[in-house]
């Protein structure tokens, strides 16, 4: 039987140490697009976005035995659901609490911001280890991605963060180059590769805060700017298949690792007892409430096929998908 099934749901795909931290140096620009030129591009195409605060953001729970909050929190400490992107060797662990998420969205105009704790600091702390922006335009699927990460090691003030989206001279960008990533860097850094079915993605982490999180499951998709055109999302399933009865499964992750993960297939790191017993082991279907065998009868079936297409998918087999009954469509946004 399969174990563990997708990241991704019914929308999704998906963002300490010192009390002062000494002022950043700024990001050196490397080949590819501007950040300014990104971030004109996206506040035409999406929304114009003002600075934030990350502490307005509604904080996500860590918890123990199904829902305690702890004593304390240490180093590599195992949790109810720990976050699912790994965080790094210089981390504390996939339980490290006190990020926050922020839904900036304006109707169609959908933006999450996620502030990321990778080190274990105080609640009150205004300091983050990054910051994650995804815009993403539910009328035509345009989607941009934005991420700060500090330079020289160092945690970013989240009190006042400088846009990097807005309708602006060039110039006016100078204060955002300090902290933001470059197009390239955050296109080398892969998001879009996770995030191969949809711009939002459920994980039990993020999904103790769903409601803050704009969600867009099967609609247009498509990424902006020049530095991002090598995601080209693909959509994989097989005729009547229960896992994509609300979202879609990409070919690159979220028909395979993400779908183990989902359905208890590996193991997640510092995930602790009560998240490796189902029905937590299985959080997909998302809230399910199915019997372990009721399970089995609904979805163990459709999650093999699942794999086995993938598998063939990576594979190049293309035989094989044909023998499976795989189905592949680009997933593309609004023409």
């Amino acid at each position: 039987m399969m174990k563990k099934l997708l990241k991704s749901v019914s929308s999704a795909s998906v963002l300490f140490l010192l009390s002062c931290a000494p002022s950043e140096q700024p990001k050196q620009h490397k080949e590819g697009q501007d950040l300014a030129s990104y971030g004109n591009m996206c506040a035409e195409a999406i929304r114009d976005l003002p600075a934030f605060n990350c502490q307005a953001g509604t904080m996500i729970p860590i918890t123990i035995n199904g829902g305690e909050t702890p004593d304390r929190y240490y180093k590599d400490m195992d949790c109810d659901r720990p976050s699912l992107l790994p965080l790094g060797k210089d981390s504390d662990g996939q339980c490290v609490p006190y990020s926050r998420v922020l839904d900036l969205s304006e109707g169609d105009n959908q933006v999450a911001v996620l502030c990321r704790q990778k080190k274990i600091r105080t609640a009150s702390s205004i300091y983050y280890d990054e910051i994650d922006i995804v815009a993403h335009s539910a009328k035509d699927g345009s989607t941009c991605w934005f991420q700060a990460t500090g330079s020289n090691g160092l945690p970013i003030d989240g009190s006042l963060v400088p846009s990097p989206m807005k309708k602006a001279p060039f110039e006016e960008y100078e204060e955002a180059k300090q902290i933001w990533n470059t197009p390239k860097e955050v296109s080398d850094d892969g998001c879009g590769n996770c995030h191969d079915n949809d711009p939002f993605m459920y994980s039990p982490f993020i999904g103790q805060v769903w409601d803050k999180v704009p969600t867009d499951p099967e609609g247009w998709y498509k990424h902006l700017g020049r530095d991002f055109q090598k995601w080209q999302p693909i959509s994989l399933s097989t005729r009547d298949n229960t896992c994509v009865g609300c979202h879609r499964l990409g070919v690159d992750f979220t028909s395979g690792q993400a779908t183990e993960e989902a359905v208890g297939m590996v193991d997640i790191p510092n995930a602790n007892e009560w998240a490796q017993t189902y029905p937590a082991s299985h959080f997909m279907p998302v809230g399910n409430f199915h019997s372990e065998a009721q399970w089995n009868v609904i979805y163990a079936k459709s999650v093999a096929e699942i794999l086995s297409c993938h598998e063939a998918y990576q594979a190049d087999d293309k035989t094989e998908l044909a023998k499976l009954g795989c189905m592949l469509d680009p997933i593309e946004g609004k023409p």
